[in-house]
């Protein structure tokens, strides 16, 4: 770093040396918890619906009702959560939410071996899932910025983003062949094992961490349930990005039924190549994400969240033309790898800058509340394109959330950082981030990955 402030080395190989080295240990079993657990979940990926269909004959109506009631209780029992984690240590409650997910998972086989699944239990264990998830990601949120140093930040974030795709591209189909050779709950038991040893990880971090500022001893307020929107919607940059990755996440989600109904239905894909075209574009993401420090090394922050915030916005009209045949995949192809090095050039930018304009006192709120209202707006946008493609086709719905999300740059501030461009290596970021109540760490794209990166598709 001191050579590239001489002038030594260049911005490009600052970040080139950054993103090679070692974060530290207590980095690096986080990150290792975290794969696991990411991996796990890639496995399990849409496990409790198959679960529902295969195993309890569920009705499509029983099955739209476990992707959305499940997850929007979740989100309500965690708005509590996110104040409530804010004053405590951070590490424990990551511990215990990654038990919990490893206990209610494991009722899945258990009652299933004994005959006795039933639907809602599936609806309560969905429920809990997305709960814990929230509140995983708050904790983990702020947790990290005792681990990484400021001008790691988005090294950091990077490392993340590049294991969530991976894990994505590489987990759904080894999940359908486990559940081909071994029955429909084996990728339920390989997720909740990933928790078990994610929660293992975590406690092999060694170091004491610093009880909060704000001691538990302090009541909770009604106020301090809405302190992370509050600061949300007023801080001028913050505000703009986070309405804008509310509709672009909410619309681009709402598509993946209507893509499944118009794939698999009217234009008769097999259903090998409904997974190929989503998991293949996934490879992407590593793409996007090792290139990410680089690219805000040589145009700033400021640029990059706003030439790429557009680009994403542009490609998801293309799903609206998708013909039958070798044609119509490799569309559907082209247009999910284009969304996909787009979102994930831009999500650890995106979190990079969260965490910089977001008080220690209020991270796991801020990271709590963006998580909550990301499930939301999903699970609005999604019934609202359910209810459009039953009225009119398909296709008609995923032109209209094409046109739609054409207007989400507008929501772009011009200058998300009114101190900065964000524009130079590592060095130039930390002191970015002194304003800040302290040093800046690891954003919630940690097991949101979950919800903003998994979000994406």
């Amino acid at each position: 770093m001191i050579a590239a402030v001489n002038g030594r080395l260049s911005e490009r190989e600052v970040w080139d040396v950054a993103a090679r080295r070692s974060l530290g240990r207590r980095f690096g079993w986080l990150w290792a918890a975290y794969a696991v657990s990411a991996y796990g979940s890639g496995l399990g990926f849409g496990a409790l619906p198959l679960i529902a269909v295969l195993v309890l004959d569920a009705s499509p109506t029983q099955v739209s009702a476990l992707s959305a009631v499940g997850p929007a209780v979740g989100a309500l029992i965690a708005v509590p959560l996110g104040p409530w984690v804010e004053l405590h240590r951070k590490r424990p409650v990551m511990i215990v939410t990654d038990l919990a997910r490893f206990a209610v998972l494991l009722t899945i086989p258990v009652a299933y071996a004994l005959g006795r699944l039933t639907f809602v239990q599936l609806l309560v264990i969905s429920a809990v899932l997305a709960a814990a998830k929230i509140t995983f990601a708050a904790a983990g949120g702020a947790y990290l910025r005792a681990l990484v140093r400021p001008d790691d930040l988005l090294v950091a974030n990077t490392r993340f983003e590049s294991t969530t795709w991976s894990s994505i591209a590489v987990g759904p189909p080894l999940g359908g062949a486990a559940v081909g050779l071994f029955g429909p709950v084996a990728t339920v038991l390989a997720d909740a094992l990933s928790y078990l040893l994610s929660a293992l990880g975590i406690t092999a971090i060694r170091g004491r961490e610093e009880h909060p500022q704000r001691t538990a001893r302090r009541r909770l307020r009604a106020g301090d349930l809405f302190d992370g929107w509050r600061h949300l919607l007023t801080h001028p940059g913050l505000r703009p990005l986070y309405l804008n990755q509310l509709l672009v996440n909410g619309l681009i989600m709402a598509t993946e039924p209507l893509l499944a109904v118009l794939l698999l239905g009217e234009l008769g894909f097999a259903p090998w190549q409904y997974g190929l075209a989503f998991a293949a574009p996934c490879v992407g993401g590593l793409l996007g994400s090792r290139l990410a420090p680089r690219v805000v090394a040589r145009y700033g922050q400021r640029r990059v969240l706003g030439t790429v915030g557009t680009l994403r916005a542009i490609w998801l009209i293309g799903l609206a033309s998708v013909q039958p045949g070798v044609t119509g995949l490799v569309t559907v192809i082209a247009v999910e790898l284009a969304i996909v090095v787009s979102m994930s050039l831009y999500n650890p930018v995106l979190a990079t800058y969260r965490l910089e304009h977001t008080p220690e006192d209020r991270i796991a709120r801020t990271l709590s509340a963006w998580s909550i209202s990301s499930s939301a707006v999903i699970a609005i946008f999604t019934a609202l394109g359910g209810l459009l493609a039953a009225a009119t086709s398909p296709r008609t719905a995923l032109t209209v959330a094409g046109l739609l999300i054409l207007t989400s740059p507008l929501l772009l501030p011009r200058c998300p950082d009114h101190h900065r461009d964000g524009r130079a290596g590592p060095a130039r970021a930390g002191r970015a981030a002194t304003p800040v109540a302290g040093p800046v760490g690891r954003a919630a794209i940690l097991p949101i990955a979950e919800s903003d990166v998994k979000g994406v598709r």
